[in-house]
């Protein structure tokens, strides 16, 4: 008569050796998974092509919502009548199915001109950006765009709201960079040009300035929170920003 004890070793000994069983075969079937992935080909799809009045030369990175769609600048195209013929650039949004919307179109005056760097998105659907050009055009040292960039708000019905012009001067010029966001609402950037107006970098003269990293409050208050002399301490930055937990920004 078999005991309990040598019924349930047993009963434990089979079961072990199905264990055993089962993860050698789940290894052989990863392993076989790996090998056909090894030997298919990297996969590349077009999701778009721009054609000018949709948007012409995307520069900056996309963002994604929680729908899967894509929110983006091009630095031309759109209304093709501004920027000498080759548009002033968009906002767009890209839907899954391969559908774009241009959600703003630049005209290249005092809404700004030229965006070249990644969106923010807020929680509301808000986009954020910068312009290279446009704003307040009368500056005489930003006539080469003309104007000297803006930082622009487009909310989810395309209305276009310019949170701050840029003048050329200690407050920067051309901004160069995406923005960053913190907790309150206040943004941060960079421009190429504009600051310590007594240097001059080599690459740009005549125009002063070797840029700053700035901040804008939500009441649209700029603040220079660095200017860049040319120096050890660089000049001309470009690329987004990143903010740390502490606040601060490499």
């Amino acid at each position: 008569m078999t005991s309990r004890m040598e019924y349930h070793g047993r009963i434990s000994g089979r079961g072990w050796r199905a264990v055993c069983g089962a993860l050698a075969l789940g290894a052989v079937l990863l392993s076989a998974a790996i090998a056909v992935r090894a030997q298919e080909a990297p996969s590349y799809t077009v999701l778009y092509t721009f054609t000018g009045a949709d948007g012409e030369f995307p520069s900056g990175h996309v963002i994604r919502d929680q729908a899967g769609n894509l929110y983006g600048t091009t630095f031309n195209g759109g209304d093709l009548s501004g920027c000498g013929g080759s548009g002033c650039g968009v906002v767009f949004k890209l839907d899954r199915s391969g559908k774009e919307t241009v959600l703003y179109s630049f005209k290249g005056g005092a809404d700004g001109a030229f965006p070249a760097t990644d969106l923010l998105r807020d929680e509301a659907g808000n986009l954020y950006g910068t312009t290279h050009g446009g704003g307040d055009v009368s500056v005489t040292v930003c006539s080469f765009n003309p104007g000297c960039g803006v930082v622009f708000k487009v909310d989810p019905t395309g209305k276009e709201t310019v949170l701050y012009a840029f003048t050329g001067g200690a407050d920067g010029l051309g901004p160069s960079s995406g923005l960053v966001r913190d907790k309150t609402g206040n943004l941060y950037g960079t421009t190429i040009l504009g600051g310590d107006l007594s240097v001059v970098c080599p690459p740009f003269s005549p125009i002063p300035g070797c840029g700053v990293v700035f901040k804008l409050d939500p009441t649209g208050k700029e603040t220079v929170l660095y200017a860049f002399t040319g120096g050890a301490d660089g000049y001309a930055p470009y690329g987004d920003l990143l903010r740390d937990e502490a606040g601060e920004l490499y």
